[in-house]
């Protein structure tokens, strides 16, 4: 039976995320696991994140999370969430300033105080419902048509401009990384366990995946 680890280091949506698995995939095993040999095992992993990066990285590190994603994100498909997404990149300015995993090299902004378009204020964090455009064919958008909505909560962003990974791109004032793919792995900032249909098919997708 195939297997499917949630990694927990504290930080993330753990059972809202599995229990969105276990619905689209339920002939799956499911753990939500900080057992780093139960995560070498899983063929495939995903790694949530809600909150601030800086408190995510310091878990991550203490924990030894980083160097065990770098491991498993080798050869297995793997997925990472909001947080986690960023939690790839190379560095946030939040706080002025964490180092990340640094799968990606992408930077990851803050949308700032003044986010105004077409002459109105946008509030920060981002929050609700927003339009994902496919920057790529990938097998994580099987059957979700192009445009459609997932949810949105973050206040800093992997920029789009000039991101040769990007796999998915949505606007809030700014363009923004929604999606990002390389290889085996592919992250989203929008949670999945949060957007209805559309995001139950990507996280079918996720399961169906061979990561290729």
């Amino acid at each position: 039976m195939k297997t499917v680890a949630i990694i927990d280091y504290g930080m993330g949506n753990l059972h809202s995320a599995r229990k969105a698995v276990e619905h689209v995939a339920p002939d799956v095993t499911v753990l939500v696991t900080e057992n780093a040999d139960q995560i070498r095992e899983a063929d495939h992993v995903i790694l949530p994140g809600v909150g601030a990066i800086r408190d995510c990285m310091a878990e991550i590190r203490r924990l030894e999370v980083d160097t065990l994603v770098r491991e498993v994100s080798r050869d297995r498909p793997f997925l990472g969430i909001c947080v986690g997404m960023q939690a790839l990149m190379s560095r946030s300015e939040e706080n002025g300033g964490v180092d990340c995993i640094g799968l990606f090299p992408s930077a990851v902004r803050y949308f700032g105080e003044n986010l105004v378009e077409n002459g109105r204020r946008l509030k920060v964090p981002h929050m609700g419902w927003n339009e994902v455009f496919q920057t790529i064919d990938h097998p994580l958008w099987h059957n979700i048509p192009d445009g459609d909505r997932f949810y949105f909560v973050h206040s800093y962003y992997a920029e789009a401009e000039g991101n040769a990974d990007m796999a998915g791109r949505a606007h809030y004032g700014v363009d923004l990384a929604a999606a990002v793919a390389r290889d085996n792995i592919f992250a989203v900032q929008f949670h999945p366990e949060k957007s209805a249909r559309a995001g139950l098919q990507l996280l079918k997708n996720f399961v169906d995946w061979s990561g290729k």
